[in-house]
């Protein structure tokens, strides 16, 4: 039986992560609110697309883009509901700064613990989880001393960590349609 030919749904999933990523960031950084034009690409594009990304990896035997895509799809969606739900009046109380920091510590550790998943990938996949780690412990710390300044730096940080996803998920795309390295990763041999 001939083994089926899947195809790379990385690229789904880095671009639905870099895309919503930078659009967040945009506001972080003050240049527009939030707004729902944010909150529909966290739920549809980074969430819901990088979960489908993440199954397509499990398809694949890849743990770790399973794991990366399904849970940062699933961060998008608990980002989306933390800001909206209690809005709605589901309920009564949004989540204090405290709260947020916490949430936000959470996923730097597991980004971080994830980094490490990368040390035998590519150069571009290391800076995407590594500027990410950053982001998520500017966030928090931001979070967790009420401050703007480090939030808005967090905004531009993050821009630069989206931008680096859709780097790699352009290059990936972009290599493989031309069967060869047009836009470098860095592999690591």
């Amino acid at each position: 039986m001939d083994q089926e030919k899947l195809s790379n749904p990385a690229p789904l999933g880095l671009m639905g992560f870099g895309m919503t990523t930078v659009l967040l960031n945009i506001h972080n950084a003050g240049f527009f609110e939030l707004n729902t034009m944010i909150l529909a690409m966290g739920i549809f594009y980074g969430g819901i697309a990088q979960i489908i990304a993440g199954i397509l990896e499990f398809k694949k035997g890849n743990t770790f883009g399973m794991v990366a895509f399904t849970s940062y799809g699933s961060f998008w969606l608990t980002l989306v509901a933390l800001l909206v739900l209690p809005k709605m009046g589901w309920w009564e109380a949004a989540p204090t700064a405290g709260a947020m920091a916490a949430y936000l510590a959470c996923w730097g550790l597991f980004t971080f613990c994830m980094f490490f998943g990368t040390l035998k990938k590519n150069r571009a996949l290391q800076f995407v989880f590594l500027s990410l780690t950053i982001l998520f412990a500017l966030l928090a710390i931001g979070d967790a001393a009420g401050s703007a300044t480090i939030g808005k730096i967090a905004g531009f940080e993050g821009i630069i960590c989206g931008l680096s996803a859709w780097y790699l998920a352009m290059a990936e795309v972009i290599n493989e349609a031309h069967g060869k390295e047009i836009l470098p990763i860095g592999t690591v041999s």
